[in-house]
C-alpha cells in the first residue's frame, strides 16, 4: 500500500511537473506565436482570371494556382480520402491528437528515429499559414500551441475548408480545387476515386510523388490512400481494386481557357499591376472582364490566321520544315510509334498543326498529323503550292503530290471548311512570313470590340496592333481632307489631278510624287479623288491648307504633335501610327467628331464578386455627362465619311459608261455585310512605297475597324504574284502586285462579316447644318439637270455652290491655262 501510494504520489508529481512544464514552454514561446485570429478573416492567395463580356475566360495570372471551394462542394469522398490518409481522428480531438503522439513517440524510442510527426489537419494547417517545414523540436512545439488556438476559434468544418484549399500539391497547384485542374482538367465533382485518392496522396511529398513527374510513386501512393479508406471502411472492397488497378491520368493542363486571345490578355495584365503592383494584380483575386464579345474576338484571330495563309499559299510553298528520311540519303522510314513520340515533342503553332509525310502517290498524299493520326491530303488540299523563289516570283504549278513533297518531310497542315460539304478537311500549309493585326473599337465610347497582335502569340509576344509604329500610307488621307474641310473646301471642290514635278534646288533632284496606279484625270472633285486615293490631290490640299496647319490638324486625332511631320510627305502617308491609333483615329468620322479614349477593362470584381471598378469611358455625346472631347464638328467628320462611302461604293453611271470604282470596291462583293449594313460603311485602303504595308480602315456607326499586313522585317516588301493555272478566281483571288486593297482589305471583311451583326449599327444621318444640292459633275456647280452627269451632293451650309453650270454648251475644259495648278 506505501509503495502504491507512493506511485500515485509520482505520478501527480511528474503530472504537475509535466503541466508546469508545458505551461511555462508556453510562456516561453507566446511572444512568438502568431494571432490565429486572421484565419477569421483569411483571404487566401488566388489568381487573377481575365474574362470576355460574356464571361469566357481568356486568361489566367498568378504565381500561385487556386481554385477557392467551399467544403460542401467538395465530394465526400475526397474528404473521406483526406481524413482517412492525413487524420482519421480530425472531428474527435483538440487540435492535437494524443493516440498520435504516443504512437509517433513510440516510434522514435523503439527505432531512435522520427518517422512519424503525429500532425493532425490542424496542426498541417498552422504549419501552412504561420511556420516554416524545418524539422525542429521548437517548430513543433509552436505548431502544436497554434493548432491548440485554432482549435478554440474555428470549427472543425471550417479548419477542415481552409486546409482542403491552403495546401499544396506541385507544379503551382495550391488547394484541392486547383489540384484537379491542374491535373486533371476537371472539377471536384468530375474526379473519379483513383483521382481522388491521388490528389490526396500528394500533401505527404507534392514532389516526389507527383503523377506527372513520377508516376510509378504516385500510382504506390495512390495506393496507400486506397488501403487506409477501405480500412475505415469508406469504400468497398471492389471500388478499391478498381481504383487501385487504373491508369495514371494526370497531364499537366493550363486553366480552362475557352478564348485563345494572348494579347487581349497581356493588355490586361499590363493595365493591372500599373493599377495595382504586380504582387496584389496576380494574386488578390481580381476578376477582370473585358469589352470584348468572345465571338467576335475569335473572329479577328481567325480572319488574322485566314488572311495570312491565303498571302503565303499566293506566294508559293517554301518547302518541309524538317526532313527525318530520305531515299537519297538511305535513312530508314519510321514507324508508326517513332512517328507519333516524334510528332508529340513539336507545338501546333497559330492554325496550323505538325505531321509527317508517310506515302505519296499521284496527286494524294497520306500524312500523320500531331493529335489526328493519319490523314489523306487530296490534290485540291496541296496544288497551290507552287514553289517560292522570292516576295516577287513564284515557280511553275506542280503537276502531282511528289513536285510538293516526299516521304519524310516534316510539313504544317491547317483545317479548313470544305467548299463542298458542311465538313472541314486538312490543308497543306506553312507559317506565314509576314506579321498582321486588327484592332477594333465602338466608336460610341471607344470600347476595344477585338484585338490581334500578330499570328502567334507563342512566336511573338510583340502586340502589332499597339506597339507597331508603320507608315500608314493613304490611311492619312481622310485626315488631310477633314482639315481641307476645315478650310471650306468641300466634297465638289475640283482640284487638277496631273503630276507634280517639283525641283529642290537643296538636294539637286525633283520630288515627283505619282499616283498608284499612276493615272491621272485632270481636275477631279474631292469625293472621287478619297475615294480612289488620288496622292497628288493630297499633295496640292496640303499646299492649299498650309503643311503647318495640315500637320496641327492631324495631330488633333489623338497624336503627339512633334511626331507629326511638317513636310509635304506627310500626304503620301510618311506619318506613323499603330493600328490602334488609326482605329481610334477613325471612330472620329464615325461618331460625328468625338475623340474616344479606347479602353479593353469593362469591370473588376473582388474574390468575393463585389464590383470594385466600372469603367466609365467617356462618350461621343455632347449632351451627356461624360463628353469625349468634339475635335472636329459633326459636319465636317460626315463629308469625310461620305468620301469615303464612295471609296466602297464607286460612283458615275455605268449604263453611260461613266461608272467608277473607289479602292475599296471588294466590299461590295460581301453578301453578309452588305445585307447587313446595306451601303452604309465607309472605308480607305493604304499602301506605302515599294509595299511594306497595307492597311484597311473602314467603320459603320456600331464599329470600326483597322487591319495592317506587313513584315516584321521593314526593309522587306510583300512583292506580287501571278496566278496559279490550277486555281479558279475563287481559289486565288489576288494577282499582281500586294496593296492595300489586295492584302490587309480582305482580312477586315472576313472580320467584318462576323462582327458586324454583334453590333447595332444604323445609317449614315446627315446632321444638322449640312444641306444637299444637286451639282454638276464635270465642273462641280449647281445644276438644273438630272440625268446622269449629274448627282446630289452634300456641303457644309454655306458652303454650297452659287453658280450654276451652263448646260447649253459644251462644258469642254473649264479651267484657264494659268488655272491648271490649282492647290
Amino acid at each position: 500500500m506505501k509503495f502504491f501510494k507512493r506511485f500515485i504520489l509520482a505520478l501527480l508529481v511528474l503530472a504537475v511537473l509535466g503541466v508546469a512544464a508545458v505551461g511555462a514552454l508556453y510562456l516561453y514561446v507566446k511572444p512568438e506565436l502568431p494571432s490565429v485570429a486572421t484565419l477569421r478573416d483569411v483571404e487566401l492567395q488566388t489568381p487573377m482570371q481575365v474574362f470576355t463580356q460574356d464571361g469566357e475566360l481568356i486568361s489566367q495570372f498568378g504565381e500561385k494556382r487556386r481554385i477557392p471551394v467551399d467544403l460542401e462542394d467538395v465530394p465526400q469522398s475526397m474528404v473521406d480520402a483526406f481524413l482517412a490518409t492525413e487524420d482519421s481522428r480530425f472531428y474527435q480531438h483538440i487540435g492535437v491528437d494524443p493516440i498520435g503522439v504516443m504512437r509517433a513517440v513510440w516510434v522514435l524510442v523503439t527505432t531512435g528515429e522520427i518517422k512519424e510527426g503525429a500532425s493532425t489537419i490542424t496542426m498541417q494547417l498552422a504549419r501552412n499559414f504561420f511556420l516554416s517545414f524545418d524539422r525542429a523540436w521548437m517548430r513543433k512545439i509552436k505548431e502544436t500551441f497554434i493548432a491548440l488556438h485554432i482549435e478554440q476559434l474555428l470549427d472543425k468544418d471550417e479548419i477542415l475548408e481552409l486546409y482542403l484549399n491552403k495546401i499544396t500539391f506541385g507544379h503551382r497547384a495550391f488547394g484541392v480545387g486547383a489540384a484537379a485542374q491542374v491535373y486533371y482538367g476537371k472539377s471536384l465533382n468530375e474526379l473519379t476515386l483513383a483521382q481522388i485518392a491521388t490528389i490526396a496522396g500528394l500533401p505527404k511529398a507534392p514532389s516526389n510523388l507527383n503523377p506527372i513527374s513520377n508516376p510509378d510513386a504516385s500510382k504506390a501512393r495512390r495506393r496507400v490512400v486506397l488501403l487506409r479508406m477501405l480500412d475505415e471502411k469508406k469504400i468497398t472492397r471492389e471500388q478499391f481494386d478498381q481504383a487501385a488497378d487504373a491508369p495514371v491520368t494526370a497531364r499537366r493542363h493550363g486553366a480552362e481557357v475557352t478564348v485563345n486571345a494572348p494579347y487581349l490578355a497581356e493588355m490586361v495584365r499590363q493595365q493591372m499591376i500599373d493599377r495595382y503592383g504586380e504582387e496584389e494584380a496576380y494574386n488578390g483575386g481580381y476578376n477582370v472582364y473585358t469589352t470584348v464579345k468572345s465571338d467576335v474576338q475569335l473572329a479577328a484571330r481567325q480572319a488574322v490566321w485566314d488572311n495570312l495563309h491565303a498571302y503565303d499559299e499566293r506566294h508559293g510553298y517554301r518547302g518541309p520544315v524538317s526532313v527525318l528520311w530520305s531515299e537519297e540519303d538511305g535513312r530508314a522510314a519510321l514507324s508508326s510509334n517513332e512517328i507519333t513520340r516524334y510528332l508529340e515533342k513539336l507545338k501546333s503553332v497559330g492554325a496550323v498543326i505538325p505531321a509527317v509525310v508517310v506515302e505519296v502517290e499521284g496527286q494524294t498524299a497520306t500524312v500523320m498529323a500531331k493529335d489526328v493520326g493519319r490523314v489523306t491530303l487530296p490534290w485540291e488540299s496541296m496544288h497551290w503550292a507552287r514553289e517560292y523563289l522570292n516576295e516577287e516570283r513564284q515557280g511553275p504549278p506542280p503537276e502531282s503530290a511528289a513536285d510538293i513533297m516526299a516521304a519524310g518531310h516534316v510539313i504544317w497542315l491547317r483545317r479548313v471548311a470544305a467548299t463542298d460539304e458542311n465538313n472541314a478537311v486538312w490543308r497543306l500549309a506553312q507559317l506565314p512570313e509576314p506579321s498582321s493585326a486588327i484592332a477594333s473599337l465602338r466608336p460610341s465610347d471607344g470600347a476595344v470590340a477585338a484585338v490581334v497582335g500578330g499570328y502567334s502569340f507563342a512566336l511573338s509576344q510583340y502586340n502589332r496592333a499597339l506597339q507597331a509604329e508603320r507608315q500608314v500610307g493613304s490611311n492619312i488621307k481622310p485626315l488631310i481632307y477633314s482639315a481641307a474641310f476645315e478650310q471650306d473646301l468641300t466634297l465638289a471642290t475640283l482640284v487638277n489631278d496631273a503630276p507634280i514635278n517639283q525641283w529642290n534646288p537643296g538636294s539637286g533632284i525633283a520630288w515627283r510624287p505619282k499616283n498608284s496606279p499612276d493615272v491621272y484625270e485632270g481636275p477631279i472633285r474631292l469625293r472621287k479623288a478619297l475615294a480612289k486615293s488620288k496622292n497628288v490631290v493630297s499633295v496640292r490640299l496640303i499646299r492649299e491648307v498650309g503643311v503647318k496647319q495640315t500637320a496641327d490638324h492631324i495631330a488633333k486625332f489623338g497624336l503627339d504633335r512633334s511626331e507629326v511631320p511638317e513636310n509635304e510627305s506627310i500626304s503620301l502617308g510618311s506619318l506613323s501610327m499603330t493600328p490602334m491609333q488609326v482605329a481610334r483615329a477613325y471612330a472620329t468620322f464615325a461618331n460625328g467628331g468625338f475623340l474616344v479614349d479606347p479602353y479593353v477593362i469593362e469591370r473588376i470584381e473582388d474574390r468575393n464578386g463585389e464590383v470594385i471598378f466600372n469603367a466609365e469611358p467617356k462618350l461621343a455625346c455632347v449632351d451627356c455627362d461624360n463628353p469625349a472631347p468634339q475635335i472636329i464638328s459633326e459636319q465636317n467628320a460626315f463629308l469625310v465619311a461620305q468620301a469615303m462611302n464612295s471609296a466602297v461604293w464607286g460612283g458615275g453611271s455605268w449604263a453611260h459608261n461613266t461608272g467608277w470604282n473607289g479602292t475599296s470596291w471588294r466590299i461590295q462583293r460581301s453578301k453578309p455585310i452588305v445585307n447587313e449594313v446595306g451601303r452604309s460603311i465607309a472605308g480607305k485602303t493604304g499602301t506605302t512605297n515599294d509595299v511594306r504595308d497595307t492597311w484597311f480602315s473602314g467603320f459603320t456607326t456600331g464599329l470600326v475597324t483597322t487591319t495592317w499586313v506587313g513584315f516584321d522585317d521593314v526593309s522587306r516588301q510583300l512583292g506580287r504574284t501571278t496566278m496559279n493555272p490550277l486555281l479558279d478566281s475563287k481559289q486565288q483571288a489576288i494577282s499582281g502586285g500586294e496593296a492595300g486593297a489586295k492584302t490587309a482589305l480582305p482580312g477586315w471583311i472576313l472580320f467584318m462579316e462576323k462582327a458586324l451583326p454583334r453590333y447595332e449599327s444604323g445609317n449614315m444621318m446627315i446632321p444638322p447644318g449640312v444641306v444637299n444640292v444637286r451639282i454638276d459633275l464635270a465642273t462641280g456647280k449647281l445644276s438644273h439637270l438630272t440625268d446622269h452627269t449629274t448627282r446630289f451632293e452634300y456641303f457644309i451650309d454655306g458652303t454650297e455652290p452659287t453658280e450654276y453650270a451652263d448646260t447649253q454648251k459644251d462644258n469642254g475644259d473649264i479651267f484657264k491655262e494659268d488655272d491648271r495648278e490649282l492647290f
